[in-house]
């Protein structure tokens, strides 16, 4: 007859590192297993016994005890050279599979799919979702960019710039723009409201109902917002805006606004009244920089807010809701916070140009 395994010897401060290990719940799961193990079998299990419980085989359990009794705590959590998952893509072919996803596309289409490609070098959606994971690699994905030819681009960036991080004293610094063109869009069928179980629902089509141009103008230190509803976006509206912020903005302070190059704000019944208001001082952004202004986060937040999943059955109803978005956003305003300086922006379009010129040669 076999006679017992006898129990494991283990120091008392080895057991307690099992210990806390077969109980942990962030640990490699075989490691809590092997710890589990051990501490059986100091407790005098049998091999058969601690298998069971462990959910391993009797023959695991004996190389376990064995490898502790040789290398103790330090070898662990090694995995000895020859066992462990075998690897079943040789590296020639995640090259190739890592080559096709940046060089090459499929015929009559823009870009892979982990399944085209798969299909294409013979391997399974998952090999190729592992791989392009690994390397950080999504061609399903794509951003827009667009480097300004602003011949005065830098110098208008430091201006910019120099205003947020560093604003005059005694003045105002306000991001002013025109969101046209909004939509009043009604739906053509009731919406459906959300329930537990269910998202809220709305037609994909809609009925026009006119539309409204917003006339915003963001002050930079609060986070309030001088805004004003208008029909069209001319300069006759502009200088109306412009007198509404004259009003509103206290005497005693310097304006300066930040805005973009749109022609209505260069026009010469603009510029004769701006010659009678010498406070408003205008800063113009470079020429395809409306991220420069930070205005268009405000848009960005109101559109996303207050008018996308709007139901509008006419222009008053659209501008009722921008204008009570307008007053809710100024009774406890949160200011955007530019951290980024003017070097900084420099150094990645100077990077950008350089990848721009490589392609085009």
């Amino acid at each position: 007859m076999r006679s017992p395994t006898p129990a494991l010897t283990l120091a008392d401060a080895e057991r307690d590192v099992l210990e806390k290990l077969s109980k942990s719940a962030t640990a490699p799961h075989r490691d809590v297993q092997r710890a589990r193990a051990l501490v059986l079998a100091c407790q005098g299990l049998p091999n058969a016994a601690i298998a069971m419980q462990v959910g391993v085989s009797p023959t695991t359990v004996t190389a376990w005890r064995e490898r502790f009794a040789q290398d103790g705590l330090k070898g662990l959590s090694v995995v000895r050279a020859g066992r462990g998952r075998k690897v079943s893509i040789p590296p020639e072919k995640v090259e190739a599979i890592v080559h096709a996803t940046l060089h090459t596309k499929p015929k009559g289409e823009t870009h892979w799919s982990c399944r085209s490609l798969a299909k294409a070098q013979g391997v399974s959606p998952a090999t190729v979702q592992r791989i392009w994971s690994a390397r950080g690699l999504k061609p399903h994905k794509v951003k827009t960019f667009k480097l300004s030819n602003d011949k005065r681009f830098e110098e208008k960036l430091i201006d910019v710039v120099g205003l947020y991080l560093n604003p005059p004293e005694n003045a105002i610094v306000l991001c002013m723009d025109e969101k046209s063109q909004i939509q009043a869009l009604d739906r053509t069928q009731p919406s459906l409201p959300i329930k537990q179980g269910r998202a809220g629902t709305m037609t994909h089509d809609y009925k026009r109902n006119g539309t409204t141009t917003l006339f915003a103008a963001l002050d930079v230190l609060t986070g309030k917002v001088i805004g004003q509803c208008l029909p069209r976006h001319r300069h006759t509206e502009f200088l109306k805006f412009l007198r509404t912020i004259d009003a509103e903005v206290p005497k005693g302070l310097q304006i300066h606004m930040i805005l973009d190059n749109y022609s209505t704000h260069k026009h010469d019944n603009v510029e004769k009244w701006l010659a009678k208001h010498p406070r408003f001082h205008l800063h113009f952004t470079p020429t395809s920089s409306s991220w420069l202004n930070m205005v268009e986060r405000f848009f960005g937040k109101l559109t996303d807010k207050a008018i996308r999943r709007g139901v509008f059955q006419s222009v008053p109803d659209l501008i009722d809701a921008i204008e009570t978005y307008l007053k809710v956003t100024n009774e406890n305003p949160e200011p955007f916070v530019w951290t980024q300086t003017a070097d900084a922006i420099m150094q990645k379009v100077r990077r950008g140009r350089i990848a721009l010129k490589a392609l085009s040669n």
